[in-house]
């Protein structure tokens, strides 16, 4: 039942994106500056590579994203303004948009990835998918791996567990590398049914969210 339950909840809130990002924050006379409305991908890119400074796989995927200008700050539920490029693409034949990151306000503050060819696969071993994040508006930042799946129903989303980002414009790129699965019929070279492959990032997904 708790699976079920988070994923009704995990519908309605991306069904709900279209309309939370078209609310408009007015401020009144004497309040607080207007929040942050684009974020500069360079800059930022540039601020999370303090997070990884020592992790020479996620400084080089991070070097991918320095041209691509600026992007508008979002809400949860928000698929990532910049999405993923991979070996295999959607299709599963050659290089191509893959996905995308998502932003998740649900039990808790969660970042995540979906999309690709075919379904995600349950088991990820030989796989890692993982995200960095910054906080710009109070310098929190981390890494964390997108291992959290429900095969049961049909989840087209691998996600982190709950983060504490804090309040504020947080900035994330998701990069690495996950199994993807098709059914087929079974023979001696699927005994599951399903044929399996891995989509290598090549591009991060970027995405700018308000919490």
């Amino acid at each position: 039942m708790h699976h079920l339950s988070f994923m009704r909840r995990f519908t309605t809130a991306v069904a709900a994106t279209s309309a939370a990002v078209a609310v408009v924050f007015a401020a009144p006379a004497g309040a607080e500056p207007a929040p942050q409305t684009t974020v500069d991908v360079a800059a930022a890119v540039a601020q999370l590579r303090t997070t990884v400074a020592d992790n020479p796989g996620a400084l080089a995927a991070l070097d991918k994203l320095v041209d691509k200008g600026t992007v508008d700050v979002a809400l949860p539920a928000q698929p990532f303004q910049i999405p993923a490029t991979s070996d295999i693409g959607q299709n599963g034949g050659g290089a191509g948009v893959y996905g995308s990151g998502i932003a998740l306000d649900i039990n808790g503050f969660r970042l995540g990835f979906f999309g690709g060819p075919g379904t995600i696969s349950p088991n990820q071993t030989g796989a890692k998918l993982e995200v960095i994040w910054l906080n710009l508006s109070t310098g929190q930042s981390g890494t964390a791996i997108l291992a959290e799946h429900q095969d049961v129903p049909v989840d087209t989303t691998i996600r982190t567990a709950s983060l504490n980002t804090g309040n504020g414009l947080v900035v994330a790129a998701v990069y690495g590398n996950l199994w993807h699965r098709w059914s087929v019929p079974v023979d001696e070279a699927h005994p599951d049914g399903y044929a399996y492959k891995l989509g290598t990032i090549q591009q991060p997904s970027f995405g700018a969210v308000t919490r």
